[in-house]
């Protein structure tokens, strides 16, 4: 007589914020499906519901809390977990039936919550789980996280109270992790932390042994051996310090994909010091420019604060300036938003909304001239390009260059492509157009 196994429960998440809650998330789900609990992708199929909160921005709050209350009137069975964890109170006072609630990167507190509001029945027959793990991301490329918390005390930022002091994972392990996604199928390994470049300084007297060598933790150590294990290697959130330039040589070389996300954040001399903005010396610019001698093709992103308290038209106009000649190929930009709990709250001279608003538009119209004229300047190329998604129906496919992370730049979108064309593939495209943000193309 066969065995009847029984049903075991099923958990839905809803992950909001950054990359960095998405790994949470990843790392959450891997080790409850490791328990033996199945992954439902809606409200009615969960027997508890998961909410990955993000508490950066007010405005993220408010996205945070609607989630909850969509996923209790939905389901009624939550469990809240991630950067707003910290502020229980508010959370409970919204909504009493939320069965628990924890904080940012409190691992084993959410799985044990998860066992306590849906046991699982304990069976022999249960399937293991695939070593890289589950991924919220396609298949093709994955975030991988090296350190957790930050060091900095950025006037505007709570991230220290919500995660931290920085804390640096093993090198090895994030090596072993690395081959572990590229085995199961990653292409693209997008390079995640709080303070990318702070990398390793807390633990820097402990190297370990990768492959029959030591491996230092060290940005440009680690930089350099993911460049060996993957394909594509992108580096996120990098703060400009001096060692930064031994990392553009690794991108000479191909070991590491010519992108770096810096959040500048601002310019101007006085804003970056009511910032508290760190590495923000005169020096920027000229370090860039060597950046471009070294690896041409480079592409920087970054984003900036427009409407900071004190920040005067003058300030303004020097990040404009500075901008013109910055010629940075990706810009986000983002209107100051009071943060409960940061000391930028308490500087005098708050600049009025209307303000905000007019600088705004002044920032993205001028970063969406510059960025026209550096993709106009790609046209005739032909460059390497990542597939994410084909269109049997129209024969066309949707990809990102080299100078494209995923969700926050641009694209590159071909035309008449061979029906064998799968996401994850990796293509040479030459380039017929561009407009403001995207390329056009077909496969060389």
């Amino acid at each position: 007589m066969a065995t009847q196994l029984p049903s075991p429960p099923r958990v839905g998440m809803v992950s909001l914020g950054c990359p960095k809650n998405l790994v949470d998330s990843e790392r959450i789900l891997t080790q409850l499906r490791a328990d033996g609990y199945q992954m439902s992708a809606d409200y009615a199929g969960a027997d508890v519901v998961l909410v990955n909160t993000c508490g950066f921005l007010d405005s993220a709050k408010e996205e945070s809390l609607e989630a909850i209350g969509e996923a209790i009137a939905e389901n009624g069975r939550v469990i809240v977990t991630g950067c707003m964890g910290k502020e229980a109170e508010a959370i409970r006072a919204r909504f009493p039936d939320v069965l628990a609630i924890t904080g940012a990167h409190e691992y084993e507190q959410v799985v044990e919550a998860v066992h306590a509001a849906a046991p699982v029945a304990i069976s022999p027959y249960v399937d293991l789980i695939p070593d890289a793990g589950l991924k919220l991301t396609p298949r093709h490329y994955s975030y991988l996280k090296i350190s957790e918390g930050c060091n900095h005390r950025c006037s505007f930022c709570i991230i220290p109270s919500l995660r931290g002091d920085l804390v640096s994972r093993r090198p090895d392990a994030i090596l072993r992790e690395a081959e572990k996604l590229v085995a199961a199928g990653t292409k693209e390994l997008l390079v995640i932390s709080q303070d990318t470049s702070a990398y390793g300084i807390d633990i820097r007297d402990q190297p370990r042994m990768w492959k029959g060598a030591e491996v230092r933790p060290h940005m440009t150590d680690l930089a350099r051996e993911l460049g060996r294990i993957a394909p594509w290697v992108r580096l996120h959130y990098v703060y400009p310090y001096p060692h930064v330039d031994q990392v553009i040589p690794l991108m000479a070389e191909g070991l590491v994909l010519p992108y770096l996300d810096i959040p500048f954040q601002h310019a101007a001399p006085a804003v970056l010091r009511r910032m508290k903005r760190p590495a923000n010396d005169a020096k920027v610019l000229g370090r860039i420019k060597a950046w471009r001698e070294v690896c041409p093709d480079i592409a920087i992103r970054s984003t900036f604060v427009v409407g900071f308290p004190g920040e005067t038209e003058e300030d303004f106009q020097y990040l404009l300036d500075w901008l013109d000649e910055a010629q940075l190929d990706r810009v986000g930009a983002f209107r100051f938003e009071p943060v409960e709990g940061a000391a930028a709250n308490a500087l005098p001279d708050p600049v009025p909304e209307e303000v905000k608003e007019e600088r705004y538009a002044r920032i993205m119209e001028r970063t969406a001239a510059i960025s026209t004229a550096k993709l106009a300047a790609k046209v005739g190329r032909t460059l390497d390009v990542i597939i994410d998604a084909v269109d049997a129906d129209t024969g066309g496919a949707t990809g990102r260059s080299k100078a494209d992370a995923p969700e926050i730049d641009g694209a590159v979108y071909l035309r008449n492509v061979p029906a064998t064309l799968a996401p994850g593939d990796i293509v040479e495209a030459t380039i017929e157009d561009a407009d403001a943000h995207d390329l056009f193309g077909v496969i060389a």
